[in-house]
């Protein structure tokens, strides 16, 4: 576990979140509300640095990290594997179980954070109400992060409470639960874990002869919290709609408004494959769907309270809408962002943290397509000088440093006249690159 710099000029400032032996963590010592005074931001590594405590160190993590270092924060990546992506930029790195509540609070201890930010999808929520109670800000905050953690929670308030457009849904916490649910909602079904990070444990049943195999997968994929019962994975069965369009709409609530940037069409199949930005249905005429979808992402984080992006996901099958999901952070899809608007989901998300406002992005044509390993250990690139031939092509290679099975490990970008062309050259640019195990 990586110690904070011990000199002179790094002293520990006040007002900084502190974890006392009784695992209680007082308020008297609270940080301020925002990590800054009147938009001022200190100097990483001095005592007058503005400490950001992201969880998770993936690879958007690491983006994540770039983008606030550009703003002069101090950031600490923390998450269960060593040499994470954003453990590599990060200026100092922890090794932690973010399902070990007792293991987390110690490495918040250390860092006295100003602001926590949870980048994975997968840790103990139940500890974010304890964080926030001493003083750090949890970006966005503690109740939008424990309620788009738990689907469960999520789907009855954006269905049953907000009454949005959703997929019709049941839940289960036991294999007969599991099979009556699917006999309710009616084949073919979704079936996801209640708790899960991003993709893992998802499968289509189409038919009886897959419930068994399904169920297994979700409770492999699942993690479990204190209100499964018996030790099992509560899962959710969703209506399986064969959709014409995937929709996430970037939204970005800040010290000075709310930003809605225009849609992005994703291909996901356990997660991230690839991406544009505009989606038709931004610029399409004589439809007033793209207001509709505005309309419903809004009131979907209407109950989730705090600053930061938050992204919807909607499905589009003719003129009908369904609301799949809201994540309170930047996504696999929204990497297209890096070329497509001017300023990318992580800027926006680092001046959201940071206190500061949010102007709408300019935005071109763009595509990204994601880049796959296939293998056990470490990856090499190769042919990256012809993938970077394609006109507009551009990389980013995340640093992942072992692959086991099959898994992303960079993605390819490209912009062009229109998005039909930005496609077609990330999809070129991505498959010029030879994967394999050094």
């Amino acid at each position: 576990m990586a110690e904070r710099p011990d000199s002179p000029d790094h002293q520990d400032p006040p007002n900084r979140l502190e974890r006392p032996d009784t695992q209680t963590i007082p308020t008297a010592t609270a940080a301020p509300a925002t990590p800054n005074v009147a938009g001022s931001i200190g100097t990483p590594l001095t005592s007058s640095a503005t400490r950001v405590v992201l969880l998770g160190a993936g690879s958007l993590g690491k983006e994540m990290v770039i983008a606030l270092q550009r703003l002069s924060a101090e950031v600490v990546a923390v998450g269960p594997d060593k040499n994470a992506p954003a453990m590599q930029v990060a200026h100092r790195a922890h090794v932690c179980d973010l399902l070990d509540s007792e293991a987390l609070l110690d490495v918040l201890a250390i860092e006295r954070p100003h602001v926590v930010v949870p980048e994975a999808g997968v840790m103990d929520s139940s500890v974010l109400g304890q964080i926030e109670a001493g003083g750090a800000r949890i970006v966005p905050s503690a109740l939008a992060t424990q309620m788009t953690m738990n689907r469960e929670l999520l789907r009855r308030l954006l269905a049953e409470d907000l009454r949005l457009p959703t997929p019709r849904y049941r839940f289960a916490g036991t294999l007969v639960e599991f099979e009556a649910a699917v006999a309710e909602v009616g084949l073919p079904v979704v079936v996801k874990p209640v708790h899960s990070a991003g993709a893992a444990g998802h499968s289509v049943v189409r038919n009886v002869g897959e419930l068994a195999s399904a169920w297994e997968v979700a409770q492999q994929g699942g993690w479990r919290s204190d209100d499964d019962d018996g030790g099992l994975a509560r899962v959710i069965v969703e209506e399986f709609i064969d959709f014409d369009a995937e929709i996430q709409v970037l939204i970005v609530r800040h010290v000075a408004g709310i930003v809605v940037c225009p849609p992005i069409e994703t291909i996901e199949e356990n997660g991230f494959v690839a991406s544009w930005q505009p989606a038709p249905v931004w610029y399409e005429t004589g439809s007033d769907t793209w207001e509709r979808i505005v309309e419903i992402s809004l009131k979907a984080i209407s109950k989730l309270p705090g600053n930061g992006v938050f992204v919807v996901e909607l499905f589009l099958k003719g003129d009908e809408i369904f609301l799949s999901e809201v994540i309170p952070r930047p996504t696999g899809a929204g990497l297209v962002t890096l070329v497509s608007q001017d300023r990318c989901e992580f800027a926006m998300q680092a001046r959201a943290i940071l206190g500061l406002p949010v102007v709408a992005p300019v935005v071109i044509p763009g595509a990204a397509r994601a880049l796959w390993f296939a293998g056990d250990g470490a990856p090499v690139f190769s042919n990256l000088a012809a993938a970077l031939e394609v006109p507009t092509a551009d990389l980013r290679l995340y640093g992942k440093p072992k692959g086991e099975g099959l898994r992303r490990v960079g993605v390819a970008f490209a912009t062009g006249e229109d998005t039909a062309q930005a496609r077609e050259r990330a999809d070129a640019c991505a498959a010029a690159v030879a994967v394999h195990v050094g």
